[in-house]
This record gives structure tokens, C-alpha cells and sequence, in this order.
């Protein structure tokens, strides 16, 4: 799978870490303060692409979802409210951001619903088959290996079933390029820095971004994985952007 082979962006390009480990360490370490950041970031405005994200899968009326990268559970959470499946199985890296979508869910009251477990993208831990939507918001740019995670989704998809990502782009306006790549590279850094009192966190995100093979380019990387029917829809004047395939 070398025909869309991309550059892997490291948090820290020093660490003798894997990337994986590099991600789940960056995770935990700023898990304090991710819901708050988010929030403050994105002036609120990740809530409404979730929703959006998310409304995706309303004709397909999903019985069992796999939030993959779930994080602190904010995309199982809303899916359950939207959606209204069965279950929601989230998997994800950081075990310290798993114990706070833990409280989270458990204070929703959807504790039969939702299920939060430590997993890996590249290694889904169900069998083919299994569900009938998963969901990514904001995780497919931390995969180490992206065909990889993204083919073990398309295993464990039912026939029929849909792949919703939704992950950050880069705007197309010549008016707004200016400003929002000096709000990621400045002032994303220091108000991690002030906040999380992580910087790198921040400065990762950046350049993950701009290394991440957006619009067409990752529709043809669900094409050339056996995905179906895929497209995009832009957010925010490209800001973010859903993409869709199905099996």
C-alpha cells in the first residue's frame, strides 16, 4: 500500500518513541485540560461538526458504533443523543483521556450504552463485520501507519456500513489562509503552553495538519482501500472537513 504513502508527523522528531507511543504520551499528559482547549480553540464550533459529522449515519440508523480515537468521549456521547444505537464501542490510546470519558459517560447516564476501552486503530480488537458505523473526529492524523488503521475500519464495517471521519483542513480562501495559519503555528502553541503547559502538543497539531493528505487525496486512499460511494463535505470555509465511505 505505497501508492499514498505519506510522511508520518512526529510530536517530537528527537523521542526514539514510536509515534503511536509518542501520541498516547502527549495525550495523557495534556488530558486536564483537552475538553477546555477544544472549546477554546475552536470558539465552540467542534460541537456543531460533530452533529454535522454525525448526521451522516442518520438514514442508515446504526444498531452498533465504533468511535475510534474517541478520546474523552465527546463523538460516543453526541452519537448516543443524535442517533440513539444500541451501543457505542470507543477505543483510544490514552488511558488517561479514557477515564475522563468515563465520568463523562457515566454522568450522561449512558453507562449501558456507551463503552470506553483502551484500543489500538491498527489492531481493532473485534472481529469482521461487527459494526454498522464507525466514526473518527479528529484522530485520523495521529494513526502511525494510516492505510493501516483505515483498512482494519474497513474490516470490522458490516457490509453496507459507513465510515465517517471528521478531521481538520486547511482553509482554500486567500483571505482566510493568513490568519488561520498564523493562529495554529502562534497562538495554538502558547495557549497550550499557558493552559496545558504543553506546548508541543499544539505545535504538533499544526504540523499534522499541513502534512495530512486532505480533500480528494484521502477520498482516493478510502477508493483505493475498497471503500465505496466516498465524499467530502468542508466545514467552516474548509476549516474541517466530514469524509464518507462505505463498505
Amino acid at each position: 500500500m505505497t501508492q499514498f504513502a505519506h510522511d508520518s508527523v512526529l510530536p517530537d522528531k528527537q523521542s526514539s518513541l514510536s509515534k503511536k507511543e509518542q501520541v498516547e504520551n502527549m495525550f495523557n499528559n495534556i488530558s486536564g485540560t483537552y475538553d477546555f482547549l477544544n472549546k477554546f480553540l475552536s470558539l465552540g464550533i467542534d460541537r456543531r461538526w460533530r452533529k454535522k459529522a454525525l448526521m451522516q449515519l442518520a438514514s442508515l440508523k446504526p444498531h452498533a458504533l465504533l468511535d475510534v480515537a474517541t478520546g474523552t468521549g465527546d463523538m460516543a456521547i453526541q452519537a448516543v443523543k443524535l442517533l440513539h444505537p444500541i451501543s457505542v464501542t470507543g477505543i483510544d490510546l490514552s488511558e488517561k483521556m479514557l477515564e475522563l470519558g468515563k465520568q463523562k459517560v457515566k454522568k450522561e447516564g449512558f453507562n449501558n450504552q456507551i463503552e470506553l476501552l483502551k484500543g489500538d486503530s491498527e489492531t481493532i480488537l473485534f472481529s469482521q463485520n461487527s459494526f454498522d458505523a464507525v466514526t473518527v473526529a479528529f484522530g485520523v492524523r495521529n494513526f502511525e501507519h494510516l492505510e493501516q488503521g483505515l483498512s482494519e475500519i474497513y474490516r470490522v464495517l458490516k457490509p453496507g456500513g459507513k465510515l465517517v471521519v471528521l478531521e481538520f483542513s486547511k482553509p482554500t480562501s486567500w483571505l482566510i489562509k493568513p490568519f488561520y495559519f498564523t493562529y495554529l503555528k502562534l497562538f495554538c502553541p502558547l495557549a497550550g503552553r499557558f493552559f496545558s503547559k504543553d506546548k508541543t502538543a499544539y505545535q504538533y497539531l499544526n504540523q499534522s495538519i499541513n502534512k495530512f493528505p486532505e480533500g480528494k487525496n484521502f477520498t482516493r486512499i478510502l477508493d483505493h482501500l475498497g471503500f465505496k460511494n466516498s465524499y467530502l463535505i468542508k466545514l467552516s470555509l474548509g476549516i474541517c472537513t466530514i469524509y464518507c465511505g462505505e463498505k
